[in-house]
């Protein structure tokens, strides 16, 4: 994995909503509690980079059982949050064809968590794309918290994640 940060948070207007809920729905097939991702706060089309945001509540549908009584946002949930980032910006900036076809999780590589990331607080998950086929697709990604509106400047998760059209 790259030392080097996809993007200065710091940089971005992190409160906006570059794109929102109703808008990745038309690109994106998950729904009700796998409907991860609130919306997104920057998208750079030339450049393959989104942030996508998720807001932690201690009453999400995770909190309760992962872990009581120290509910932490499970790592899986986290490698699928950015996996639909990915799939968002594929799908509506780098595929051709007819817009209703199926991208699916193709698979992640170089994957790492280095926080907890606990509710209350804001996630944000950067993804810059690397490759870029016909079929399939990769992009980078990491995670950031933010709490309290002051952004934590340690990476709290990374990897690398790919899709395929299904």
């Amino acid at each position: 994995m790259s030392v080097q940060q996809i993007l200065d948070l710091d940089s971005i207007d992190r409160t906006q909503v570059a794109v929102d809920r109703a808008t990745l729905d038309k690109y994106l097939a998950q729904r009700g509690t796998f409907a991860v991702l609130d919306h997104l706060a920057y998208v750079d089309k030339e450049g393959g980079i989104a942030v996508g945001v998720k807001e932690m509540r201690a009453d999400d549908w995770w909190a309760k059982d992962h872990i009581p009584g120290r509910p932490m946002f499970p790592g899986a949930l986290m490698i699928e949050t950015a996996a639909q980032i990915a799939s968002f910006d594929f799908s509506r900036h780098r595929l051709e064809g007819p817009e209703d076809r199926f991208v699916g999780f193709g698979g992640v590589d170089d994957c790492r968590f280095r926080g907890v990331v606990e509710p209350p607080c804001t996630m944000f998950l950067a993804v810059k794309l690397e490759r870029a086929g016909s079929r399939m697709f990769k992009y980078s990604a990491e995670g950031y918290v933010e709490r309290e509106g002051v952004l934590q400047q340690k990476r709290v998760f990374e990897a690398t994640v790919m899709g395929v059209l299904l």
